[in-house]
């Protein structure tokens, strides 16, 4: 009972593990889409920071005590 069991367990992984694995798309195809998008250092050439807002961020570092010598 327990050997077609296991069987039955691995050949459903098994199933899954491949269809997973056909269902990512090709790098070919991966590269053809991202090869239309600028390079990220023209990108940043472009933009104007000076119209951003200051952003103030709050210190949320932790100071943790010393422990007590006994």
């Amino acid at each position: 009972m327990k050997h077609p069991m296991i069987f039955a367990i691995a050949a459903v992984a098994l199933l899954a593990a491949t269809t997973m694995l056909r269902s990512h798309t090709p790098p070919t195809k991966l590269s053809a889409r991202t090869a239309a998008m600028p390079p990220l250092h023209d990108l940043h050439a472009t933009t104007n920071l000076s119209k951003l807002p200051d952003q103030e961020v709050e210190d949320q570092s932790l100071i943790y005590p010393s422990l007590a010598k006994h």
